[in-house]
């Protein structure tokens, strides 16, 4: 792998973070709102495998934690739980099936779902909670939202590949 692909998704990564912290409330339903980084997360490991996308995803969310000022390690751990899941869909032989088609979607999807879940389970500041609402309210739904704003990378993913 050239260094250029190491640099390349922090130089997504600044202007994503731009994007997700100022214009993606905006676009929020209830509440919710999409996670642009995890989309980032996931395309980049499942090119580079699980370990680069473990690494990834523990750098972001460290990233995310100072930027945002929240508990530190909280999306940290998420992320990096996200990228180590993502990780297992790595396949260099179903890189262009994953990209277009819903598979995907898909990988986001679940990815997401544990992103949001550990999220807010270890920011959260209330210890009173129901685990099954907490799996729909913060989990699943989030969830959804940002799997369906994945379908861009597949609209838009060149129909052949530049590596």
């Amino acid at each position: 792998m050239r260094n250029s692909n190491y640099i390349f998704p922090f130089l997504l990564f600044i202007p994503l973070l731009i994007i997700q912290l100022t214009l993606v409330p905006l676009i929020s339903i209830r509440g919710f709102v999409p996670d642009l980084i995890l989309i980032l997360l996931v395309f980049y490991t499942l090119q580079s495998g699980q370990i680069y996308g473990t690494v990834l995803g523990f750098i972001f969310g460290f990233l995310y934690d100072l930027v945002t000022g929240s508990l530190i390690g909280s999306m940290m751990f998420a992320k990096t739980a996200a990228g180590f899941t993502a990780g297992y869909f790595a396949n260099e032989n179903k890189i262009e099936t994953y990209f277009k088609s819903y598979s995907f979607t898909l990988i986001v999807l679940l990815c997401a779902v544990i992103d949001s879940l550990l999220y807010s389970i270890f920011s959260s500041k209330e210890f009173t909670f129901n685990i099954l609402l907490l799996f729909f309210e913060q989990g699943l739904l989030p969830g959804i939202y940002t799997a369906v704003i994945s379908f861009i990378v597949v609209f838009f993913y060149p129909k052949r590949s530049f590596s």
